[in-house]
């Protein structure tokens, strides 16, 4: 059964990139199988679905066809096994009738393909280097003026002693002896249809056609080792909670110089004793006495950055709304100088016993008003 990729991210038919993104990194996050609420199984339906559905090529085979064809070389349709996913893969297949061998399937397509500029076979590629995903926690008051951190954590690192090769480069390579350096061998099977012969990836040299001549000591050949790594992250002011961080390279390295993963930095403020956040706006409450609003009194309110400063209720404003101070919310993202508003709510703080001067004061004021 055809498996509905965006009903798996949670999306559209006609969802755009960033959408595709948006919710993959959310689903990711959610059911990564180290959080408490995450599900592996989960979470590799949500990378199958993404690996593609954020590919164009892919994409489009998935919307014309219900599925993507895999295998060949390049990207997209080009290079494509036509079976695939059919249960039968057409190349490397050899008919024998009668004793009489008719001819090889794989050359037949594969010829047809290089006739309309649709590419040939390839060779086993390693493994690449997967995604890292982190987290890191700021107080409301670094997310507002920004902050630089280091960061560690343990992935693959490319391997200092070979660079990353898996072999010592200056004893260098010889042909595989099993496949000659085609990196394909052909294996005979028997069907109930007659002899076929396929041709399969050479396990002696991974399909790569060529075997070292001095193995690595120290990586085992993998050109990769496990270890811990460091990068500092620049976290830029106004930065928001649950706002990612791309570092491109910076995940695991793959296998024998193949392609690296990357790193996405989680950002999370954590939540403010005074202020809240919304957006760009802060939001506070003041306790105030009745005598500071009717005499425009200076109200001292300190700032996210430390500084005092003094705000006064306007003449007739009403204390069931919310005073409006502008410039003195959060920072906009990437900028210190420009900021959003704060909106302030007044508690009118009531005494619990009066005076007989206050009362007869607060009379006085009675009939004024």
């Amino acid at each position: 059964m055809t498996k509905d990729y965006y009903k798996i991210l949670g999306v559209e038919k006609g969802a755009t990139e960033d959408d595709i993104k948006k919710a993959y990194r959310k689903l990711a996050h959610q059911f990564h199988p180290d959080k408490p609420s995450g599900n592996e199984q989960k979470f590799k339906e949500i990378n199958e679905a993404y690996q593609i559905l954020s590919n164009k090529e892919k994409k489009a085979q998935y919307d014309r066809f219900g599925q993507v064809f895999e295998g060949g070389s390049g990207s997209g349709v080009q290079g494509q096994n036509p079976f695939a996913g059919f249960g039968f893969d057409g190349s490397g297949f050899r008919w024998s009738g009668g004793g009489e061998e008719m001819g090889d399937f794989g050359d037949i397509f594969e010829g047809i393909f290089e006739q309309f500029g649709m590419g040939g076979k390839r060779r086993k590629t390693y493994k690449s280097g997967s995604d890292i995903e982190a987290q890191i926690q700021l107080s409301l008051e670094e997310a507002f003026v920004g902050v630089k951190r280091k960061l560690e954590y343990k992935t693959y690192l490319s391997c200092v002693v070979c660079g990353g090769v898996g072999f010592d480069k200056k004893a260098g390579l010889e042909n595989c002896a099993t496949c000659q350096g085609k990196g394909e061998v052909r294996e005979q099977r028997q069907t109930f249809f007659g002899n076929f012969s396929q041709v399969v990836m050479c396990p002696k040299c991974s399909g790569q056609g060529q075997i070292p001549n001095k193995v690595c000591g120290v990586c085992g050949g993998a050109g990769r080792k496990l270890e811990r790594k460091s990068v500092d992250i620049e976290i830029a002011p106004g930065v928001e909670d649950g706002q990612i961080i791309t570092i491109k390279g910076a995940g695991e390295a793959g296998e024998r110089g193949s392609g690296g993963g990357d790193l996405y930095v989680v950002v999370r403020v954590k939540p403010h004793n005074f202020f809240e956040r919304k957006k760009v706006d802060f939001y506070i409450t003041e306790e105030i006495k009745i005598t500071d609003a009717l005499l425009s009194k200076k109200i001292p309110i300190k700032d996210i950055n430390g500084e005092i400063y003094h705000i006064t209720i306007p003449t007739g404003f009403n204390l069931k709304d919310k005073l409006k101070i502008s410039g003195k919310g959060m920072t906009r993202f990437g900028s210190v100088a420009q900021r959003g508003d704060l909106y302030v709510s007044f508690n009118l703080k009531i005494l619990k016993s009066l005076s007989t001067k206050a009362k007869k004061l607060l009379e006085e004021l009675d009939g004024e008003i």
